[in-house]
């Protein structure tokens, strides 16, 4: 369900994994259209280094 999100809101993924700084720089990137992209990847990204530190705190 996250991954959909990165991919159409991607701000609102920093929100709901806790990094509201980072959720408000990627909303500004993503109001140009150009900037929807590079906010998804970025997205996309986070989450993935997220779902790793927890696998890794989880050890």
């Amino acid at each position: 369900m996250r991954l959909i999100i990165a991919i159409l809101l991607p701000w609102l993924l920093f929100f709901t994994i806790g990094r509201p700084l980072a959720g408000v720089i990627c909303l500004i990137l993503q109001i140009t259209v150009i900037g929807w992209v590079p906010a998804a990847i970025w997205a996309v990204y986070t989450l993935s280094q997220h779902n790793t530190d927890k696998k890794i705190a989880g050890l």
